[in-house]
């Protein structure tokens, strides 16, 4: 029964590591609004691309634990992703060059 407490006592960031990384998201959410009031052009859509996966870190590597898991489940992930980027990269090509 130790060896559950100690594990999961391992996976435990605390709750104040935890407000902090919400209030950091709530500051990036409001920081993604303001941008959009802003004519930025053609970097309004890589300014909030990049907000939003600085706060999908945050949840995925504090909220999901994925911090603590194995390589192999880290490695997977970035497969996916990697997907995810080649998707975004060919339906951007496919819309700016038409």
């Amino acid at each position: 029964m130790e060896n559950v407490q100690e594990i999961q006592q391992e996976h435990h960031s605390g709750y104040g590591a935890y407000v902090l990384i919400w209030l950091t998201l709530i500051g990036l959410t409001i920081l993604t609004v303001s941008v959009a009031g802003f004519e930025l052009g053609k970097l309004t859509l890589v300014v909030a691309l990049g907000i939003a996966a600085i706060k999908s870190g945050l949840v995925i590597n504090i909220f999901m634990h994925v911090k603590y898991d194995d390589k192999i489940f880290k490695f997977f992930i970035g497969v996916a992703l990697m997907i995810l980027m080649v998707a975004f990269v060919f339906t951007s090509l496919d819309v700016f060059f038409r």
